[in-house]
């Protein structure tokens, strides 16, 4: 996605675009991991928890890659690409053992993205920008 930029964020890019993207990557590999591994994470007990863990998941991607990629048509297709991850991997759950295949968890899935979208639309959207001023860089 390193080609996801115009001239709006030129203006807005971060100092340090390389080492959030890392971590941006780092948190898919986490949430593939996650998702496929038979032995998943524990989430929150609470009633729907385990939806509570992919809103968040997905929300968290999402708003990661949207500071990183602030442009409209970059974020359209991190949006696009975030809900059809989703979905693969809840496919591919239904092919590992010990994991269950639910259209629940795609629904949301794509409520964490859309949420993300809307959140960092605002002041939310600059988090990264703020830690890279407040902490020098």
């Amino acid at each position: 996605m390193t080609g996801m930029h115009g001239a709006r964020d030129r203006d807005h890019r971060l100092r340090h675009h390389r080492g959030w993207l890392a971590v941006g990557w780092g948190l898919v590999a986490f949430v593939v991991w996650a998702s496929l591994t038979p032995q998943p994470p524990p989430t929150p007990d609470v009633h729907l928890g385990d939806k509570l863990a992919h809103l968040l998941a997905y929300g968290v991607l999402m708003g990661w890659f949207a500071q990183i990629y602030p442009a409209r048509t970059a974020r359209q297709t991190l949006a696009a690409a975030f809900v059809l991850m989703g979905v693969v991997l809840e496919y591919l759950q239904g092919l590992v053992g010990g994991r269950l295949f639910e259209i629940a968890d795609m629904a949301a899935n794509t409520a964490g993205v859309a949420l993300a979208w809307w959140i960092t639309r605002g002041r939310a959207g600059r988090i990264l920008h703020w830690v890279e001023d407040r902490f020098g860089g």
